[in-house]
């Protein structure tokens, strides 16, 4: 049996919670740092505004205690990007050595531009740290519906541990080795998506979608490579795979503001109607890490002037449809 931690009690640390139960044999805890979150979903059987109509088993634990990971097999972070290395550091001091990590988490830092796998291993000190991505909305995994995702790591038997204890029958997982392919990709295509739904506001149609998620591929490859990713990941399931998904499901919150966006909407109310928008934040962080790195990156710069410095959304897509005519490069 496994002891099994997840922090996070949104959407996806409890569809990880619902599949790690499936599985069988393990015990399971769900952390939120809000007793008030933990509360609601005692009283609903369910999580209302994440995952409405999927009842959470009363045998999944479930505190607002951080102590709660001491001694835990797998300890799973399913909370945004932005609050990863607070809760890291507060976690740290009840992590064992022989802990396996996990993080769920798709964004880069503010500030310091690292990937989350980077911010996690700053706080806590771990040889065992894994990163699960790829497309998985939270909605279709915490309903059992067939999903493939890959785990990363530099340490390939804690990837693997990973694959045996959460694999399942409608949970396929790949073994990768490539952390910071994965990431990034997982990252990135979040600001294609915000793009995709700014088109969709916009009233343009699947033309300007292919092109987006195209050129929104090879933009984010072109970073990864220059971060050091193989750019064969880009063509998998945390790459194209994860931007497929993100790019044309309404379960994209991504894509949702985006399309508010694109009808008129300012990028700051449009994130506040949907929630957590990962690629808001990770757009300002890509932009400043390809002028870091010398990458040119034509629809993030453009998508950056859109929401921080008051850009038009219809001259940005005239801006790169101006671009000086070239080669495609693949």
């Amino acid at each position: 049996m496994a002891k099994v931690v997840i922090l996070g009690s949104g959407g996806f640390g409890l569809s990880l919670a619902i599949s790690a139960e499936n599985c069988g044999n393990h015990d399971v805890t769900v952390w939120s740092k809000f007793q008030s979150e933990i509360d609601s979903i005692r009283s609903h059987g369910e999580h209302i505004q994440k995952l409405p109509g999927v009842p959470i088993s009363e045998s999944i634990a479930m505190t607002s205690d951080i102590s709660c990971v001491k001694g835990c097999d797998i300890l799973i972070f399913g909370i945004p990007s932005s609050f990863v290395r607070d809760v890291a550091r507060e976690a740290a001091p009840y992590i064992a050595p022989e802990t396996v990590i996990v993080n769920t988490g798709k964004g880069l830092e503010e500030g310091s531009l690292k990937t989350l796998s980077e911010v996690i291993e700053e706080e806590i000190n771990t040889d065992k740290l894994v990163v699960m991505s790829g497309p998985s909305h939270a909605e279709e995994v915490a309903r059992c519906i067939p999903t493939t995702i890959v785990v990363a790591s530099k340490n390939i038997e804690a990837a693997k541990y990973i694959q045996q204890e959460f694999g399942n029958n409608y949970l396929r997982i790949y073994l990768n080795d490539d952390v910071k392919g994965c990431e990034i990709g997982g990252a990135l295509k979040n600001i294609i998506a915000l793009c995709v739904g700014i088109c969709d506001g916009l009233g343009y149609g699947d033309n300007t979608k292919a092109a987006l998620m195209t050129r929104g591929i090879h933009e984010i490859a072109r970073l990864g490579k220059a971060f050091g990713a193989d750019v064969a990941t880009f063509s998998g399931l945390t790459g194209i795979g994860d931007l497929i998904v993100t790019c044309t499901s309404m379960h994209s919150r991504n894509r949702r503001a985006g399309l508010l966006i694109g009808q008129g909407v300012s990028p700051q109310d449009a994130v506040k109607r949907v929630g957590t928008v990962e690629g808001y934040m990770c757009c300002k962080a890509a932009y400043d890490l390809s002028r870091q790195l010398g990458v040119e990156m034509p629809i993030t710069e453009q998508l950056n002037e859109v929401l921080f410095n008051g850009g038009d959304v219809r001259h940005a897509l005239g801006a790169l449809m101006n671009r000086p005519q070239i080669y495609e490069e693949i």
